[in-house]
């Protein structure tokens, strides 16, 4: 089992005003007990970007963002572009979450375009992939997780990480067996290998759906699970936490 350092990314999704930054304020002073090679991140909504950055200080935790415009500016009324997002203090930004590809329609070249303007403004980018329940009942799954990647991916593997989501386990409390955790993420590091050559290698693949502090510790002793991304169990500081150091 290789070993490369851990990102555990805590997505708060439509959820946060600033009577939450004091959760913020904590896991900050516990991410810098943390050892060098566990990173932390928190992305709350763009509206707390500044006051979550200013509320982190200068210590470890990583303040990110949940979505971009691909275009650094323009007439897109309601968008974010990346440099506005690193100005306001982000760091990492996740991209190609189901969500967005579900609700808003975004395609592989949407997301892929993200990650590129993601990169390309020196910030990290977690780009996401997975099947939904009736794809995986097809034994579809691989199949659609390899045409994401394919299509999702931008072209250099420096400041990527990819994150596999499941969608069925999203926000339900269904968990995969750490099994097909494993299968899932051996066939995407076999095709981060195939694409970036040993670049591939380094690129932290992170689990995601229905992570909680109850099966943090079992999902990261999995082979290239190497992290996690975290969606309600992030919103409080203790759970988050509790999965931190899981890690």
């Amino acid at each position: 089992m290789a070993h490369r350092p851990r990102l555990i990314v805590g997505n708060w999704k439509m959820n946060g005003t600033a009577a939450a930054l004091g959760e913020i304020e904590a896991m900050a002073a516990a991410a810098a007990a943390l050892p060098g090679d566990v990173t932390v991140a928190v992305c709350p909504p763009a509206t707390l970007l500044d006051r979550a950055r200013r509320v982190a200080g200068d210590g470890p935790l990583v303040v990110g963002a949940q979505d971009v415009h691909a275009e650094p500016d323009g007439a897109f009324t309601g968008s974010v572009s990346a440099t506005m997002l690193h100005d306001a203090g982000a760091r990492l930004v996740i991209v190609g979450h189901s969500e967005r590809r579900a609700d808003c329609h975004e395609t592989d070249a949407d997301v892929r375009a993200k990650a590129e303007a993601v990169l390309a403004a020196g910030m990290r980018v977690v780009v996401c992939v997975g099947e939904t329940a009736a794809e995986r009942d097809a034994d579809n799954a691989l199949a659609i997780i390899a045409g994401q990647l394919d299509g999702s991916l931008p072209a250099s593997a420096t400041g990527l990480a990819v994150a596999y989501e499941p969608v069925w386990a999203i926000g339900t409390g269904l968990t995969p067996t750490p099994a097909q955790v494993g299968g899932i993420h051996a066939a995407i590091r076999t095709n981060l290998v195939a694409r970036y050559s040993e670049a591939g290698e380094a690129v932290p693949i992170l689990y995601g759906g229905s992570v909680k502090p109850a099966n943090a510790a079992e999902l990261l002793a999995v082979d290239n699970v190497d992290g996690a991304l975290v969606g309600g169990a992030s919103l409080t500081a203790a759970d988050f936490l509790a999965i931190v150091r899981a890690a």
